[in-house]
């Protein structure tokens, strides 16, 4: 056994409403939503109502064709954790999906221009090239953001978006900020540009990188809603006690993972599955030069996650099913876990997988929820979603944020992804490439 670490608006209303009955001059159809209408304004409006059910904060998250979809997911993922009402727009004319970077295809809630009259709590974008330009390119998103500004409303940027963006609307201008490093020379000279993982100046929060998006969105929640928000939120996603710092794998009858230059990968996902965990899992492993497939359990390529994030698969899993694959891995997600080890299909290949002695793992509630039930954790060693130890029959090395038990890694939740992924990389590519991923990522 070894465990070795990897360094480095509102309408007044009336307190008697107009009665609405068979007399009046309505459509019964228009009637009905009338009276819908009537009783949850009345209900609303109660004292008790009002008191106990403060609106939910109100976030723009906008996306593009090039947008880093590692920090688009966590941002919006995180806040709605906390109970913010996230619209995430696309800024793409008429078109609702959007090609992120590294194949990652997301379909966003909107359009920018239907929400350009709307206000907002947060208006927060995330990194990737050409994703950020498109923003900064953007006139009617540069009138939507400097609007909010003005009215001194919380505003943040992540990765190349603070330089490409923020900085060249002259938002940043007498402001601590920071970037993706090999964006800090293009921060305008009025701007004092620092070097931290998150930068708080006034109303305006930045960032890094992939890296660094988990510590960004839960600074964002604390900024919404204070500490203790951020803490109840922060808990159950097992982030890492210390960012930035050296992290490790528990390793255990260590064997090669050697598949060749480009390993092919199935990663499923159903509605419910948790979009961090599939988007860093996806995201890292093409980095690396491996094919992703990206493959529907439902009857259709868009699933929608467990927070809501609307992501699209490459195929459906009877086509993936033609394939072989050198490695499955299975995302978490009580929903998408739950998907999982109902379909036959899936659990049939993955025991054909553990049986011929070929890579497969999970993270979260799967290996608890898919693996366990099936008999693809017998004799082996690994861990879970914290929640979920004790449905496993081993419990020994759960406390491990990633185990490698052979041909098996399993991991814990979506504090864990990146870890799990460059563990991943390590074990397929070498540690030079792990370590090479997790600097460009800012991780380490």
């Amino acid at each position: 056994m070894a465990t070795r670490p990897l360094t480095s608006s509102a309408l007044p209303l009336s307190k008697t409403p107009p009665p609405l009955g068979p007399s009046s001059q309505h459509s019964p159809l228009l009637l009905r939503r009338l009276q819908t209408l009537t009783r949850a304004l009345a209900s609303s409006s109660s004292p008790q109502a009002m008191a106990s059910s403060p609106a939910p904060k109100k976030v723009l998250v906008p996306i593009a064709n090039g947008t880093e979809p590692m920090e688009a997911v966590i941002t919006i993922d995180v806040l709605r954790r906390a109970g913010a009402d996230v619209a995430v727009a696309s800024v793409e004319p008429g078109a609702a999906t959007v090609a992120a970077t590294w194949g990652v295809k997301l379909a966003a809630d909107a359009l920018l221009a239907d929400l350009a009259e709307d206000e907002f709590d947060l208006i927060s974008l995330p990194g990737g090239m050409p994703g950020s330009s498109t923003f900064r390119d953007c006139k009617v998103l540069e009138n939507v953001v400097k609007k909010h500004v003005e009215k001194g409303k919380l505003y943040a940027a992540i990765c190349a978006a603070p330089a490409m963006a923020l900085g060249t609307w002259g938002l940043l201008n007498g402001l601590k900020a920071t970037c993706y490093p090999s964006f800090m020379d293009k921060l305008p000279s009025e701007v004092h540009a620092v070097e931290s993982r998150v930068q708080i100046d006034g109303k305006c929060v930045t960032s890094r990188g992939p890296g660094t998006a988990m510590e960004y969105s839960v600074i964002l929640v604390e900024q919404l809603y204070g500490k203790e928000k951020a803490k109840e939120v922060a808990g159950p996603m097992v982030m890492r006690p210390q960012h930035g710092v050296e992290f490790s794998m528990k390793e255990l009858n260590s064997t090669s993972w050697n598949v060749g230059e480009t390993p092919n990968i199935l990663v499923p996902i159903a509605n419910g599955t948790e979009e961090m965990e599939a988007t860093m899992i996806i995201d890292i492993l093409r980095r690396a030069k491996a094919i992703v497939v990206v493959a529907s359990l439902e009857d259709k390529l868009e699933i929608v996650a467990s927070r809501k994030v609307k992501m699209i698969a490459d195929v459906l899993l009877d086509d993936a099913l033609k394939e072989q694959y050198d490695l499955i891995l299975l995302p978490g997600g009580l929903g998408g876990a739950e998907a999982y080890a109902k379909s036959d299909k899936l659990m049939d290949l993955i025991k054909k997988q553990a049986e011929a002695n070929r890579l497969y793992g999970a993270i979260c509630a799967s290996p608890a929820i898919a693996l366990e039930p099936h008999g693809l954790l017998k004799g082996k060693k690994g861990t879970s979603y914290p929640a979920m130890w004790n449905k496993l029959a081993d419990q020994s090395e759960c406390n491990n944020r990633v185990v490698v038990d052979g041909n098996l890694i399993t991991s814990q939740g979506p504090g864990t992804s990146m870890e799990f992924s460059l563990a991943i990389v390590e074990k397929l590519f070498g540690l030079e490439r792990a370590l090479e991923l997790a600097k460009a990522m800012v991780f380490v």
